[in-house]
Formats: structure tokens, C-alpha cells, sequence
């Protein structure tokens, strides 16, 4: 779902620490955008820096496509090399700004079911070490964290290479601990609206998950599927949960699920969704968040680059179905 490079976090983090020196505040609202909320936009991210990139080429057209993402507050995905220091660099910045950081853990073993997002921490022991480093990364700034998409979901669908027992201990250590942030809003990971049909069992999983100790759950990150169909879905898990809250990714879901083969990956015909905000209008959805960062590729398919790879023609199609 995300991948950094050794010199992509040197760039960023250099280019954090000059906006912090500078007294960085947060770019202007894209026009025509709902009320934002209180989320931090990365000046330093891929599309701000293809944005500027084109616009000194002359493509101006395309620039200002790219730029109605790089204005709009997207999560970030720190990497496991330099993790307590890139989390503390963005926490900073944003704080400066009078902003809040969205932010995704997303390292534990087995991840993704060792698909093509494998990897993560070497093992319970590495894992807890690293959100450990997570947590003293944000200290007593403020953070909304995303925990681990797809974890839970995965073993509810009858993933055989994550320990269940070991999955859901580490799931629950890590909300235990990022909440120990006083200001600290954490959403675990529930899938998304047409993956697990027995919520039930999801619930289930999701308790012994430490969802209990969470603000909510998270729903359609890094998926197409509606805005209806992901609140109708996260109603009755809610129900299911006592009445938790949720957020919903909404980074590519305008044009909704695509109909095809491999509609998980670099689907075609996709469109930006509704721009981040905590204004939903629905009182159990605390906001609507751009999870997925729009124009990064899902996988090596359909002529993309690798998971979590920046594809320029990808983000512009995306905005250009958007109308953006």
C-alpha cells in the first residue's frame, strides 16, 4: 500500500525541517472544497513536488490538476528506517501549523498478507519496538493514526500466514499505545464494504483487536467503494460495536468500484472522491479522509510502478475524472 525510499525520507524530512525554520503554515484550501477540518497538508509531498515540476515545464493545465491533490490534506506513511524521527518531523510541522496529522502505522508482520504490500516487522517483538517508536515519534502532539488496514480483515478471510492469536495481541498493544498520546485520535482497520460480509466475526475480531480503546474503526482504505455503501456498512458494524464511530478513505472512490478483473489494482476510470473534511454529515463518521495518497500506485499492474510508487499519469487521471 506504501512504499518509501532511504532518499525519499532524507528529502522529506530536510524539507520538513526547512518549513519548520521558515514557519511553514498550511497551503490554501483547494477552491470549491467542504469545510477541511483541522488536517495537516505535507507541502513536500509527490504531488506538490510534480505540481511545480510540470508548471516549469509549461504544463500548466496538468500542473493545476495535480495541484488540486497537493493542496488537499492526504495521510502520510512513515517508513520503518527512521521511524520516531520522520513521525516526530510531521507531527512538528503540523503543530506549527495549528494542524493535525493524519497518520498510518503500517508494519505488522505479515502484512498484506504477504501480497503485494508484504513485508512489516520482523516479528512480534521488532513490531512492538516499532510502535513504540511510533508513539514517542507524535509525544503530546496532536495525530489521527490509522491502524494497520487490512490487518484485521485479512484473518477474518482466512489469511494462514499471520498467527491469529499473535495478530490481534500486537493490534491491541498498538492502539494501547498510541492512545496513550493525550491528544492521539486512533481508528483501527475494519476493510472495506465488500470484502468481509460476517460482521459478526469481524466485530468479534475487531474487540479482541483493541478497538474498545480506540476512537473508531476505519473503512476503504486504499479502495473504490462508495460513500453510501461505505456508510451503510460502517452503520451496522458500529451497531455491532456498541456504537463506534469511523472514518472513511475517501482518495479514489468518485467513481466508485470498478466492475473489471483486478479491481483492487490501478483499476481504470477512477476518480478522486470527496475531499478530506470532519464535516459529514453523518454523526457516526467523524471524517472523510484521503488515506490512499491519490496517484500512488497499487502494484506492478496495469503498467504501475510498484506498491506505494508515485504514478504521475495515474494521479492525473484521477483528478481529470474528478473534474478537479
Amino acid at each position: 500500500m506504501s512504499g518509501w525510499s532511504r532518499s525519499r525520507i532524507g528529502c522529506c524530512l530536510a524539507a520538513l525541517a526547512a518549513a519548520l525554520s521558515l514557519g511553514f503554515t498550511a497551503p490554501r484550501a483547494a477552491p470549491g472544497d467542504p469545510q477541511p477540518g483541522p488536517y495537516w497538508v505535507n507541502p513536500v509531498s509527490s504531488a506538490a513536488t510534480q505540481a511545480a515540476e510540470w508548471r516549469r515545464a509549461g504544463r500548466t493545465a496538468d500542473a493545476a490538476l495535480i495541484e488540486r491533490i497537493s493542496l488537499r490534506p492526504q495521510a502520510e506513511w512513515p517508513p520503518p528506517e527512521g521511524l520516531e524521527q520522520s513521525v516526530r518531523g510531521v507531527t512538528s510541522a503540523a503543530a506549527l501549523a495549528g494542524r493535525v496529522p493524519v497518520l498510518v502505522a503500517y508494519d505488522i508482520p505479515h502484512r498484506d498478507c504477504d501480497g503485494d504490500s508484504q513485508g512489516g516487522a520482523d516479528g512480534a517483538a521488532g513490531y512492538r519496538l516499532w510502535i513504540d517508536a511510533f508513539a514517542r515519534g507524535i509525544g503530546e502532539r496532536p495525530a489521527l493514526v490509522i491502524v494497520e488496514p487490512d490487518a484485521v480483515a485479512h484473518l477474518v478471510d482466512g489469511c494462514e500466514s499471520a498467527p491469529s492469536k499473535e495478530r490481534l495481541a500486537l493490534l491491541a498493544y498498538a492502539v494501547g499505545q498510541l492512545k496513550r498520546g493525550p491528544a492521539t485520535k486512533v481508528y483501527l482497520d475494519a476493510g472495506h464494504s465488500d470484502w468481509i460480509t460476517d460482521l459478526s466475526s469481524l466485530a468479534d475480531e475487531l474487540v479482541q483487536a483493541g478497538v474498545g480503546k480506540a476512537d473508531g474503526f476505519s473503512l476503504n482504505v486504499s479502495a473504490f467503494q462508495t460513500n453510501a455503501s461505505s456508510a451503510a456498512y460502517g452503520h451496522r458494524l458500529s451497531a455491532a460495536l456498541g456504537g463506534k464511530h469511523f472514518v472513511v478513505d475517501t482518495s479514489r472512490n468518485g467513481n466508485g468500484p470498478y466492475a473489471g478483473s483486478d479491481s483492487w489494482c490501478n483499476p481504470p476510470g477512477r476518480a478522486l472522491g470527496t475531499p478530506p473534511t470532519a464535516t459529514t454529515g453523518d454523526p457516526l463518521i467523524d471524517a472523510y479522509l484521503w488515506i490512499k495518497r491519490p496517484g500512488e500506485s497499487d502494484g506492478d499492474c496495469r503498467g504501475g510502478p510498484s506498491a506505494g510508487q508515485w504514478w504521475p499519469e495515474y494521479a492525473l487521471e484521477l483528478a481529470r475524472r474528478a473534474g478537479a
